[in-house]
């Protein structure tokens, strides 16, 4: 391990902006896909359409089920004032951790159509704010505010998309096989499915799917020296009891993408069905049951080149990038593909 694998300037590369991706490939298979077989050390490049024909014989294919919500909201204070909030996550059934942008300060009042009022009841230091919601005078809990923002709501696209969203983004910017409602950020590497490529591959391998609702955390670049020292977020994740026959047993797992990646890893050394997963993974920190991953091309610095890096080590990492911005691949959440196997 070279001190340099610890360093976050090690995860820094600079991006020509015409390949940050701001609208999905259509259809969704046409992506690009760079495969890398580190056992041949050879890298190929292919169309996402041909992802199946390169699945390890005897794998088991692990998805995230969480649903995007319209996690952004415009609203306004009492005073007339603009007020655009972004939840991040629950806290439990009332509390709910957000970000926003505008002045508030403790019982600060932003109203939203609908009848749909917050109150902040929290300032902290990292940014985010706490709120209860209500309608009507009557407290909220989290899964009675979901039909409403879903109505008022906006798709809470990342910030390095730099464009409002629009009606294809409610179904582009969601896997076909979304389920559970809590995530503010999708499960990039999902989107590159179709249905019909979905239902194929699940026909044709085992697979199963655990829920880890993606918080904004996962944006935030490190800004330690040293990446140990990055206080990783948490997100709540939960595992079914199939996915966890699947988890013990000792079939070879391609996990799709990095969040299913940290959910598996996180009970690998936890043996806990649901919580909080806080999971930090890289060089130092490698994989303990996860074989291969599928994943999109991430930002510098962040926590998920880490990870990348942890199944290939950092000079990898760094190659299959400049390979990647040489071959014009598209970046980020509505970009291209990377298969590690």
């Amino acid at each position: 391990m070279s001190n340099k694998e610890l360093l976050t300037s090690s995860y820094d590369f600079s991006l020509p902006k015409e390949l940050i991706a701001t609208y999905p490939a259509n259809p969704r298979d046409s992506a690009k896909l760079l495969v890398y077989d580190r056992a041949t050390n050879e890298i190929s490049h292919v169309r996402f359409s041909d992802f199946e024909s390169f699945i390890p014989k005897g794998c088991a294919l692990v998805f995230n089920d969480t649903k995007v919500i319209k996690a952004r909201l415009f609203g306004k204070k009492e005073s007339g004032g603009k007020i655009e909030l972004l939840i991040n996550r629950a806290l439990n059934a009332h509390d709910v951790n957000v970000y926003i942008r505008g002045k508030v300060k403790i019982d600060t009042e932003i109203f939203f159509t609908d009848d749909l009022v917050a109150i902040v009841k929290e300032l902290h230091e990292d940014g985010s704010r706490v709120v209860n919601f209500y309608q009507n005078a009557t407290a909220l809990r989290f899964e009675e505010i979901l039909p409403i923002i879903d109505k008022i709501g906006h798709v809470p696209l990342p910030p390095y998309i730099q464009r409002k969203d629009n009606k294809e983004d409610e179904s582009e910017y969601q896997s076909v096989f979304a389920k559970e409602e809590g995530a503010v950020a999708a499960p990039t590497a999902s989107l590159h499915f179709t249905k019909e490529q979905h239902e194929r591959v699940c026909k044709n391998f085992a697979h199963a799917y655990v829920t880890l609702h993606v918080g904004s955390g996962t944006f935030k670049p490190v800004e330690c020296e040293t990446i140990t020292e990055h206080p990783m977020h948490s997100e709540y994740y939960a595992i079914s009891d199939a996915a966890k026959k699947l988890l013990d047993s000792d079939i070879k797992i391609l996990s799709i993408g990095t969040t299913s990646t940290r959910t598996i890893e996180f009970y690998a050394r936890k043996k806990v069905q649901k919580g909080e997963a806080n999971l930090f993974l890289h060089p130092e920190n490698k994989p303990k049951r996860v074989n291969h991953i599928l994943t999109n091309f991430h930002l510098p610095k962040s926590t998920l080149l880490m990870l990348v890096a942890s199944f290939t080590g950092l000079e990898k990492a760094q190659e299959l990038y400049k390979t990647a911005i040489e071959k014009k691949y598209r970046f980020y959440s509505y970009g291209d593909a990377m298969l590690i196997l």
